[in-house]
């Protein structure tokens, strides 16, 4: 099989060159057929504009959904446990927001209590004020973490040693 220009139009194969099946010689018994579709189909059909399937029994979950999911975990960075709690007051209508909503609303509780409690022992024993430091720098990774997936659609359990599970 020789790579280069093609051969001009009304000039047949070159004297001594092989032809092969790709280049227009001769079809393969048979013939050359596309092979018939798995059963199916070839591929699944593509979800409707602005929702994507949520596993497990919410259904399709809207943008708008996954924005105040994720404004759930994202606005503690701004105003601590005030976002998680005006997300689960005010917009937690379906299902979807509402998990994330007391998620993040458990990990603030947590984290203010766990502060409270960390400044008052420290005045007893100052190498105390890590315990809190720790807690936080463990928390800030748990909200990225949950706030990727609940702006995926999807729902991912933060341990409950960081999402005390006071609001349902």
């Amino acid at each position: 099989m020789a790579y280069g220009q093609p051969p001009s139009p009304g000039h047949g194969p070159r004297p001594g060159a092989q032809q092969s099946p790709w280049q227009g010689g001769q079809a393969p018994q048979g013939g050359w057929q596309q092979p018939p579709p798995p059963p199916g189909g070839w591929q699944q059909p593509p979800p409707s504009p602005g929702t994507t399937p949520m596993p497990g029994h919410y259904g399709p979950v809207s943008d708008e959904d996954k924005t105040w999911a994720l404004m759930a975990y994202v606005g503690q960075f701004l105003v601590a446990v005030i976002a998680p709690a005006a997300v689960y007051l005010g917009r937690a209508r379906s299902p979807f927001v509402r998990r994330h909503a007391a998620q993040g609303l458990n990990m603030g509780i947590a984290s203010v209590v766990v502060w409270t409690a960390g400044l008052l022992l420290q005045m007893l024993f100052e190498p105390l004020i890590w315990v809190p430091l720790a807690f936080t720098a463990a928390i800030m990774c748990y909200l990225v973490y949950a706030a990727r997936a609940a702006n995926r659609g999807e729902f991912r359990q933060v341990p409950p040693f960081l999402a005390w599970p006071l609001v349902k």
